[in-house]
């Protein structure tokens, strides 16, 4: 079976856009037929109306149709025609590309994980792992419904820290560009009074001299920071240096708490949802492990896996290595102790999951006056600058 793309008009000469599967193109041009439409345009391919829309791969469109296919598949309804379904979607053109590559090779015999691991999509490999472990079971509807889960669970993780940082940054930059505008604007207007620098203060001088400065060489210096904004958005695109500055802002005061917890709660989520789709342990622990952001975590976190590796238990490994809290190593010895290790760790995640919103609430608390006071505290040293000249020249006249 193939989809074909189609423009038709009905008896009233309304144009219907969509798509239809059918063996060939001649029996998808009658089926069209029966329905009553005048084919205009009839062609293969992956495209549907406004599936084709343009723009970037976003998270949240990947993670709308896994979880779209989770429900269908749930509901009962055959993979291959779940699938079916979501190639003909109204999803992104890469996804809908996807669907329609996987359901070609389902077709073919192929399994569910091994054409979603072929299907290019930007996809963890825990979420194939979960896929197989479902096809195992007989309960690849669960299974992608806990990947979509733990993906939907990172994505609003990483946007609660975006979000939480948003308004800091935009009081540092507010207050940088008042703070240039007063260089480049206002400071200037005084620089005639730099005649005098001998009798001036030396904070009326340096100010003056400054500003002057910086307004004879506006052009140099706007290049330079262009440059630098430029290098520093390089930088950060590669993921060892996003990774460094992680690994040296985790051991900061407050901040490095934060970083922690929110990770170790994104390693006990994944974990779980691993072990709860029947993942083994070993395999279950490096998944998890790859998920972690911190290096120095994820390095700790190799080490617990090698020491179970080694015959000792999943909670003893732990704090061996100073892994977790004490909350943490009772949780996962009780899960132990009781066959419900899976759900124990659900727990450990929700726990750590709040800490870190309490210590990113902490964080907020404390850069927002910081910010104000250094750039109120630059503010506020400039216009005492602009006053020492003046009054210092007021008093030479008089």
């Amino acid at each position: 079976m193939e989809q074909f793309r189609y423009e038709a008009l009905n008896a009233e000469g309304a144009v219907f856009t969509g798509a239809v599967r059918a063996a060939t193109e001649r029996e998808a041009a009658r089926m069209l037929e029966k329905r009553g439409l005048s084919v205009v345009r009839l062609e293969a391919g992956a495209g549907v109306g406004k599936a084709r829309r343009a723009g970037r791969l976003r998270t949240a469109d990947v993670i709308m149709a896994l979880q779209e296919l989770a429900t269908m598949l749930t509901s009962g309804v055959p993979i291959v025609d779940a699938v079916g379904s979501q190639a003909m979607s109204a999803h992104h053109p890469r996804i809908v590309e996807a669907f329609t590559a996987m359901s070609r090779d389902l077709q073919r015999g192929q399994a569910f994980s091994a054409t979603l691991a072929a299907s290019g999509l930007p996809l963890p490999d825990y979420v194939v792992q979960l896929a197989r472990a479902g096809e195992l079971t007989g309960e690849l509807g669960q299974a992608l419904a806990d990947a979509g889960a733990q993906l939907e669970y990172e994505y609003n993780l990483r946007n609660e820290m975006r979000n939480a940082l948003i308004y800091p940054a935009v009081l540092v930059v507010a207050g940088a560009g008042a703070v240039a505008l007063m260089f480049l604007f206002v400071v200037p207007k005084f620089a005639s009074l730099l005649e005098r620098a001998d009798d001036l203060p030396f904070l009326a001088w340096a100010v003056l001299g400054l500003g002057t400065w910086t307004n004879d060489n506006f052009v140099a210096i706007a290049a330079l920071v262009a440059l630098a904004v430029a290098a520093a958005v390089a930088a950060l695109r590669r993921p060892q240096v996003r990774s460094g500055l992680l690994d040296r802002a985790s051991h900061m005061p407050v901040v490095g708490a934060w970083l922690v917890e929110s990770d170790t709660a994104r390693w006990a989520k994944m974990l779980a949802a691993l072990l709860a789709n029947r993942v083994p342990l070993m395999r279950a622990l490096e998944l998890a492990q790859s998920g972690l952001q911190l290096p120095h975590r994820k390095a700790r976190m190799g080490e617990v896996s090698r020491a179970v590796r080694g015959g000792r238990a999943l909670s003893d490994a732990l704090e061996e290595h100073d892994a977790l809290t004490a909350t943490g190593y009772n949780l996962v010895r009780v899960g132990e102790r009781s066959g419900k290790l899976a759900p124990m760790l659900e727990s450990l995640a929700r726990i750590y999951a709040e800490a870190g919103r309490n210590r990113m609430k902490q964080v907020l608390i404390l850069i927002e006056p910081i910010a104000i006071l250094v750039i109120g505290g630059m503010i506020g040293t400039i216009i005492l600058g602009v006053i020492l000249a003046i009054t210092s020249a007021n008093d030479l006249a008089i």
